[in-house]
């Protein structure tokens, strides 16, 4: 490949902060997905399976590589594998996921694992995370008796992987995302995770110093089963970090320096929250706000916030679509901090299942599986994992380590409505290059370049129609190191650098962008969108002239505004 780089396993070398992941070379490399296999007849394949790989032969993923010469090209390569320096040689396996799902073993749920599962894989998810709300009841007997349903999930949709997880009721803030390595202590470490670190549970809600650090100290407990080796690993990634206000600037920077890089646990927070179908106009939805961003400061929230950054943008959160915001200013510390877009999903939109009759959540951990409602429902806000949001994860095989490791390393883009097919990011300067999550090394003074290849969409999504991608942004900031206010939520260097009209509907499109000769630390990210809706971004028009805009509560519907994002990729020079 004439890369003399191989940027694989050993991620983030952001001045001390080393990274060394967790080198599960150990585990045999499972066989590919069958609808990847393409030794695989399509007679074969479960109906499943076959538009898994209609969806991948549709986006040139398929048989036909992605090569580094021409990464979208046409040369031949391992099916489906996007050549980005893995350290096998062979590239990425990019896996589309959700870690924010809910079932009947929540108390506002109502789906069997079972379901959830199958719309997931139909929806086109190769990996899930079964996420149950934290709570007393879930810690005495829902962590336990979700367990087998998960097994046999595993089991019937052997192409998807499901892990087990739970929504923690993060101590003195918001929900996040706990999920662990599939082993035989997935559910007493769970359990025991819930039961002495969960918010509710502990009634440690309030946004109190105490509650703070019980937080703190739920995330080193994880790092520990880590390093004891009851679980082979463990990831926490907050969910709709805005909604309430109360995941202040300090508590997130609390989460992610928590535990050693070596075994870092918080590594990320939802770019998008699930709920998208929640602000669809009446009488066609519920005509509440898009991720159900609704809401107003209270006495737990940080005061800092701005109104505004209780609702969603362009379906994005605040903390994420604001350039220059609070993710910026996370990454301008040089430290890796990742965004992801999940379903949330609780109750589906124009479903016609209700909860089955009789059951009592509170003695059994569980309501009764659904049953048939007689109607369609379109008071409910939500869309199955994959019909709407999709988190990408560039991965080094088919396993549930790998997935962990592509997460924690950030090689993430997410989209929404299927806006893209594929995505393919890479700063390359000195011989070397980098992808998504990765840092580039160069010395001083180094020409780098960016080079960014997208799949257009080809083919309808799940609302029956081909989405265009209209834009894509280049948004870059300097690292100027850890900050001394750790409320700190302003990046004043992130701005948009570049915008490139795209004016095709099918196939690939290349884009560069010169950095030009880089003699001090800085980031890239990508942003893109259908360019149904825009506004000025809150730092102005010379940071963000067309960002996206506020999402009107009660008049939103999510398939007229997309967007995707990019996590970011750092050069380094030295």
């Amino acid at each position: 490949m004439g890369h003399g780089h191989a940027h694989g396993h050993h991620h983030h070398h952001h001045g001390a902060d080393h990274e060394h992941g967790h080198d599960h070379g150990h585990e045999q490399p499972a066989a590919l997905p069958a609808a990847f296999d393409t030794s695989v007849p399509d007679e074969a394949l479960s109906p499943e399976q076959r538009s898994r790989r209609s969806l991948l032969r549709r986006a040139g993923l398929l048989g036909a590589g992605l090569t580094a010469a021409s990464v979208l090209g046409q040369a031949a390569a391992s099916p489906a594998y996007a050549t980005t320096g893995s350290r096998r040689g062979k590239g990425f396996l990019w896996l589309a996921g959700d870690h924010h799902i809910h079932t009947q073993y929540s108390s506002d749920g109502k789906y069997r694992v079972v379901d959830q599962v199958r719309q997931g894989a139909k929806h086109g998810m190769d990996w899930l995370v079964i996420t149950d709300h934290g709570s007393t009841t879930h810690a005495k007997i829902g962590v336990d008796k979700v367990n087998p349903d998960i097994k046999e999930a595993r089991s019937a949709y052997e192409d998807t992987l499901v892990f087990q997880g739970l929504e923690w009721n993060i101590p003195g803030a918001e929900h996040g995302t706990v999920f662990v390595h599939p082993g035989k202590n997935e559910v007493s470490v769970l359990k025991q995770f819930e039961t002495d670190y969960d918010g509710s549970v502990k009634g440690a809600s309030d946004s109190t110093p105490a509650n703070e650090a019980l937080a703190v100290a739920g995330l080193n407990f994880l790092a520990e089963q880590v390093q004891r080796r009851k679980v082979k690993d463990a990831l926490m990634l907050a969910n709709h970090p805005a909604r309430r206000g109360v995941d202040s600037p300090h508590e997130i920077r609390a989460w992610r320096d928590a535990t050693p890089a070596s075994h870092r646990i918080a590594v990320g927070f939802e770019g998008a929250p699930g709920h998208q179908a929640a602000g669809l106009p009446a009488p066609l939805g519920m005509a509440r706000a898009r991720g159900i961003y609704d809401n107003n400061p209270s006495a737990n929230s940080f005061p800092g916030y701005p109104l505004e950054s209780y609702r969603t943008w362009g379906g994005f959160d605040w903390m994420t679509a604001t350039v220059g915001g609070l993710w910026d200013s996370l990454l301008a510390e040089g430290k890796p901090w990742w965004i992801t877009a999940n379903s949330d999903s609780h109750q589906v939109y124009g479903d016609t299942a209700v909860r089955g009759p009789g059951g009592d959540f509170s003695a059994n951990g569980r309501y009764e599986d659904p049953v048939y409602g007689g109607k369609i429902d379109i008071t409910q806000g939500d869309y199955w994992p994959g019909q709407y949001s999709r988190t990408h994860v560039g991965a080094d095989g088919f396993t549930y380590a790998a997935v962990m490791d592509g997460i924690r390393a950030g090689r993430i883009w997410v989209d929404h409505g299927q806006l893209l097919s594929g995505l393919d990011v890479r700063v390359s300067g000195g011989s070397r290059w980098a992808t998504l999550g990765g840092a580039l090394h160069v010395k001083k003074g180094t020409a780098v370049t960016l080079t960014v290849d997208i799949a257009l969409a080809d083919g309808p999504n799940w609302a029956g129609f081909v989405p265009k991608l209209a834009r894509v942004d280049v948004i870059r900031g300097d690292v100027t190191g850890p900050v001394a206010d750790k409320d700190t939520f302003t990046a004043p260097t992130a701005k948009v650098v570049r915008s490139y009209e795209v004016n095709k509907s099918t196939g690939t499109v290349r884009l560069t962008y010169e950095l030009g000769r880089v003699d001090r630390p800085t980031y890239v990210r990508l942003r893109g969108s259908d360019g149904n809706r825009s506004a000025v971004g809150a730092m102005g028009a010379a940071v963000d002239p067309a960002g996206p805009a506020i999402d009107v509560v009660g008049d939103a519907d999510p398939w007229l505004d997309l967007w995707f994002y990019s996590n970011p990729v750092w050069v380094l020079p030295s």
